[in-house]
């Protein structure tokens, strides 16, 4: 990590730290009302292992379902620029995946995202290029959707991670387990890492 990246994420780290110690209260509007400030984001150590997983590809095609604030964007847009890939990360509101991007600036990385603003499983189902890694962390009954999207699409080797499998879980995210281990191609292991990750990996036979 450079020292671009490292004081970027610095800035993430403490609104995670903020964010932590503050109550958590649904926003006006709802979910879905663009009023959402929360960074939801998935931590440090989810941080490094998705860097690390997505830096073993050769120059993949990354797939981010959920930008939110642009945490994790940040530790693949850096895999993608150290693996010659490139990262496509998908988000529902534009004030976020805006904010997302300034820090991707502000880090050096912005060449390497492409940013896209909408519906996840329309912005997946029209994407024309194979994906070689995934990060699966949006609402969580979008899961099974995306999975649906996304996996006609997915390169042999392809690696897909699912997070908050553990916490928060739920009915959701259990379908979703389940359905991703029942595909054909899958191998799936459920690690006690962050708030819980499902990472799998698609062999074609």
């Amino acid at each position: 990590m450079d020292n671009r990246i490292e004081e970027v994420l610095d800035i993430y780290h403490s609104m995670i730290e903020t964010e932590r110690n503050s109550p958590r209260e649904l926003p006006p509007g709802g979910r879905d009302g663009g009023q959402d400030q929360r960074l939801r984001a998935v931590g440090p150590e989810t941080g490094q292992f998705i860097n690390i997983l997505a830096r073993s590809l050769r120059a993949p095609t990354i797939l981010e379902l959920g930008t939110s604030f642009g945490y994790s964007g940040i530790w693949l847009a850096e895999a993608a620029r150290a693996s010659g890939g490139r990262l496509i990360t998908m988000e529902m509101h534009d004030y976020k995946s805006a904010y997302a991007r300034d820090m991707a600036v502000k880090a050096g990385l912005a060449d390497h995202v492409e940013f896209k603003v909408g519906d996840a499983v329309q912005m997946i189902d029209a994407l024309c290029e194979g994906i070689d890694f995934v990060l699966v962390d949006l609402w969580k009954d979008l899961y099974l959707p995306c999975l649906e999207a996304f996996y006609p699409k997915l390169n042999s080797g392809a690696i897909i991670v699912a997070d908050n499998m553990i916490r928060p879980g739920g009915e959701d995210v259990r379908r979703y387990g389940e359905a991703i281990r029942a595909r054909p191609g899958i191998l799936s292991v459920l690690l006690p890492v962050g708030s819980g990750l499902e990472v799998s990996r698609f062999d074609r036979g």
